[in-house]
């Protein structure tokens, strides 16, 4: 099992992240003519459990709520995921960014469904762009990032100031309309995904040995 799972996709190398970018511009022009389909492609508690809408693990992370809620998440998505899409190849990049997103909107769901929070309706790529993030500093732990063009943070420090300022925004009530927790679970689907796919230990890495 654990060889099955650590079997290697041949390298292709498809341009998967200009892909994705336009799946989810053209999904915001779609269901920006349709005002309802937001709320079946969007992911909902209620939805799942009594509509058997399973596909909603899936289809909400190419749903997003408005223009600036999509640029940001494809600017992102353009900034990480050109360069690990070139170092894992197209098939281990687009495995990793469906199964983290997967992933982030199935425990995001547990926590809604155990804190009694039937009506949120999860939307965006937000949790499997965290995911790239996580991977990115990861196979590129000395890759500087410069926030605002200016200030330079190693790719490690970026994702662990992100996992703060997530986890403060959600325990400490500042967390609006943001699903914080998702993007939490991007990094923790990320972390599983390096582990079990690729037996990678992220903090061994990041520690230099």
């Amino acid at each position: 099992m654990s060889n099955l799972l650590r079997k290697p996709f041949k390298y292709t190398y498809k341009n998967a992240t200009l892909i994705l970018i336009f799946i989810n511009i053209a999904v915001f022009f779609f269901t920006s003519y349709f005002a309802e389909l937001p709320y079946y492609l969007a992911m909902n508690p209620i939805f799942v459990i009594r509509g058997h809408y399973y596909f909603q693990f899936i289809t909400y992370m190419f749903v997003h709520g408005n223009w600036q809620h999509l640029f940001f998440n494809m600017l992102g998505l353009l900034v990480f995921g050109l360069n690990l899409e070139r170092g894992l190849g197209s098939k281990e990049f687009l495995c990793l960014y469906l199964v983290t997103g997967f992933l982030s909107g199935l425990f995001s769901f547990i926590t809604y469904y155990f804190t009694n929070q039937p009506m949120v309706f999860l939307m965006g790529a937000s949790g499997a762009l965290y995911a790239i993030l996580f991977t990115y500093a990861v196979f590129f732990p000395r890759s500087i990032i410069y926030i605002w063009g200016i200030l330079p943070v190693p790719a490690p420090i970026l994702v662990l100031v992100y996992a703060i300022i997530e986890a403060g925004s959600q325990f400490l009530g500042r967390g609006g309309n943001v699903a914080h927790m998702a993007h939490l679970y991007g990094f923790l689907g990320a972390w599983l995904y390096i582990r079990i796919r690729m037996g990678i230990k992220p903090l061994k890495v990041w520690r230099g040995r």
